[in-house]
């Protein structure tokens, strides 16, 4: 697919130019990319993470929102990404907003081809963000979660390998069996 796309654009401009555009895409330094059609099983796993955080934000009773890809996280003045899943606090955002200003978690389900844009570049550009506090890198194949979380209110982040148990997100005060995010029903 031909991209008719400035060469360079701020998030501003990109989300004016991206809304009606067809496919998918993600502003990297200013410069368009655009994303890959996508497998099944990179489907379900975004799917299940979805539905694990917004499980979890039930039980929870958290004024928390989830959403699945789509929307605009905005990194820097130019560049935004768009994660496969993310929770924001309250209130909900307007059903014409095209972007979170605000994730508190973003997750990222990983396939071999995406893995290690996913586990470097974007989780760099994601740690930037004040409000994040916790990255989840999902791989469905291998039932790994990495669980990244921040250390207080500077940018260094703790990172801890789940196979099965309890993933605790906190804030916001979620709880989550690791084998949520693999399970497809």
């Amino acid at each position: 697919m031909n991209i008719h796309a400035p060469k360079r654009m701020t998030v501003d401009e990109y989300l004016a130019w991206a809304t009606g555009q067809p496919g998918r895409y993600e502003l990297i330094d200013g410069v368009v990319r655009e994303m890959s059609p996508e497998k099944v099983g990179h489907v379900e796993g975004k799917i299940t993470a979805y539905m694990a955080l917004k499980s979890a934000i039930k039980r929870a009773e958290v004024a928390c929102f989830v959403l699945s890809d789509g929307a605009t996280v905005r990194i820097s003045k130019d560049t935004a990404f768009e994660p496969d899943a993310l929770v924001y606090p309250g209130p909900r955002a307007n059903a014409d907003s095209l972007e979170i200003p605000n994730p508190l978690i973003v997750v990222e389900v990983g396939s071999p081809s995406t893995h290690k844009y996913d586990a470097g570049f974007k989780l760099n550009g994601y740690m930037s963000l004040p409000s994040l506090q916790h990255v989840l890198l999902v791989n469905a194949a291998t039932k790994v979660v990495v669980h990244l979380k921040k250390r207080g209110a500077g940018p260094e982040f703790e990172s801890t390998t789940l196979t099965s148990g309890m993933l605790r997100l906190d804030p916001p005060g979620l709880e989550i069996p690791a084998e949520d995010f693999f399970a497809i029903d």
